[in-house]
């Protein structure tokens, strides 16, 4: 359902602020890269989790299985442990109850200042981690870190989204899941690297944690709030004048404006409420979208795959350096995939790349449970033959190939442009609530899962993403290059969410 060309009837074309300056640029980038504190916390936690010294200090309960593995114990189970977990979790439940927290403090103090809190909570849990002398401490630095992601995602996307010219909004929102890929990729060097230092190289990859967290501090202290979140807050000298910073000095902006304040005074009017408000039916397909997305998004397996790379590749017969270099290569090919998937976004369209990621990650997801099957068996009890090691790589790289270019960027684009303004920071902060708390239940229950399903875990996320990608097929509608103001238009069209939503008689769509 292309959108391309369309406008409102009886009013100005809500196509504003098409071209590009190096303002909107620069301001896009600096908060896109509050996805550098997420990807960089995936990224540690799966690395340092494969260190010895790390084991030894924190969970030598695993340590003891490793060392005493004999054909009774399975290679599926070496590192199922609940504190082990737990050390990973614990910063998603945090993140859970601030990204709601976020939600409405936002409309009180304004996006910007939400990223900038979120840089600050992640700054204090990186020292923390990085001092821990038992695993209380770990963990309260943890938690803290969560607040800091709680924050940043449910801010940067919508910053991004409220920002962005239309024609472009697919490719600078991308730019969250490509830091979050950078942050990644830069986590699996340093672990690697900090692998080699035998007794404190944990501590070294845990503080790092501080230098992403400063950028988006620093970075938030440059740029401007959003120009619809300072009409809500009353600023509308101040909203001006931020439109004018992203569009160019000499573009004419007052068209664009007195939409921003149209949508703004809408909002207020349906103001009380917003939780309670989703939940209405004319909002139905807004709030299926705000939970669907990022539950599908976790089930597509990625994450739990980055977290525990290092363990995974060390599961299939890798040793410690090997494993964190297998983790460094999958780290790169998902940077590269999310770099190409903000060319293609705004050109192909959402729902291309939804099918093209799908049918890659279900033959790399169904190939790795066969391999992994056929040569190490139920019990983990055979060898895995070189060959075989190194195909499992490729294939999970292929994975997250797919993952990079669809579900990637598309898990933080989608919800982040769907929402109308009244129910926007509420819809977000309901997405990324259900995004962290999955990914919670995730890391905390995957290496049970791995324990207990064996080579079968891999079969079941590919078997939930030929589900989601039917879902998608059939309740995602086309929405490249709409204007957030109009995308209700989007939904009145769809042959099944029409029924939910409201019919506007002012408003009508026409086709190219």
């Amino acid at each position: 359902m292309g959108m391309e060309g369309f406008h409102i009837a009886n009013g100005p074309t809500a196509d504003y602020g098409g071209s590009l300056t190096f303002s909107v640029i620069l301001t896009c980038i600096m908060a896109a890269s509050g996805g550098l504190i997420f990807g960089y916390d995936i990224g540690i936690s799966g690395g340092v989790s494969s260190m010895l010294s790390f084991i030894e200090k924190f969970f030598p309960s695993v340590l003891r299985k490793m060392i005493m593995h004999g054909p009774q114990t399975s290679v599926y189970c070496l590192y199922d442990s609940q504190r082990l977990t737990a050390f990973t979790s614990s910063l998603y439940i945090a993140g859970l109850f601030a990204s709601l927290v976020a939600s409405k403090l936002s409309k009180k103090i304004g996006r910007q200042a939400i990223m900038l809190l979120g840089g600050i909570f992640f700054f204090l849990g990186a020292v923390l981690n990085a001092a821990a002398v038992d695993l209380a401490m770990l963990i309260i630095g943890r938690m803290f870190m969560g607040f800091g992601v709680g924050f940043t995602n449910q801010s940067t996307p919508v910053y991004l989204a409220e920002v962005s010219p239309p024609r472009w909004r697919g490719t600078f929102s991308s730019g969250f899941q490509f830091f979050l890929a950078l942050g990644n990729l830069l986590a699996n060097v340093v672990n690697f690297e900090a692998n080699h230092i035998k007794k404190w190289g944990w501590r070294l990859s845990l503080g790092l944690a501080a230098a992403p967290s400063l950028i988006i501090v620093f970075g938030s202290l440059f740029i401007s709030d959003t120009p619809s979140s300072l009409v809500l807050r009353g600023k509308l000298d101040d909203a001006k004048t931020a439109l004018l910073r992203v569009r160019g000095p000499d573009a004419d902006t007052d068209g664009e404006l007195k939409e921003v304040i149209k949508s703004v005074e809408e909002a207020k009017q349906n103001e009380a409420g917003a939780f309670r408000r989703i939940m209405r039916r004319e909002y139905r397909p807004h709030l299926v979208m705000a939970v669907a997305i990022p539950l599908f998004f976790q089930l597509t397996g990625v994450i739990v795959m980055a977290f525990f790379s290092p363990i995974l590749f060390r599961t299939v017969g890798f040793g410690s350096n090997a494993a964190l270099i297998g983790a460094v290569i999958l780290g790169a090919v998902n940077l590269v995939a999310t770099s190409c998937s903000s060319f293609t976004l705004d050109r192909l369209g959402r729902r291309p790349l939804f099918f093209i990621g799908g049918v890659i990650m279900v033959i790399c997801q169904a190939a790795v449970a066969w391999i992994m099957g056929a040569q190490l068996g139920s019990t983990g009890a055979k060898q895995m033959s070189h060959g075989y090691s190194v195909a499992v790589v490729v294939l999970v790289c292929g994975h997250a190939a797919g993952f990079g270019m669809s579900w990637g960027p598309l898990n933080w684009l989608i919800p982040s442009e769907i929402f109308p303004l009244e129910v926007r920071s509420a819809g977000n902060g309901i997405s990324a609530a259900v995004g962290l708390f999955c990914t919670f239940i995730q890391t905390q229950f995957f290496l049970s899962m791995l324990c207990k399903f064996k080579y079968g875990i891999f079969a079941y996320y590919a078997g939930w993403i030929v589900l989601m990608t039917a879902f998608i097929a059939l309740f995602l509608p086309e929405t490249k290059g709409v204007p957030l103001e109009s995308m209700n238009l989007v939904w009145g069209r769809h042959w099944y969410w029409k029924r939910f939503i409201k019919e506007r008689k002012d408003l009508l769509i026409q086709a190219p």
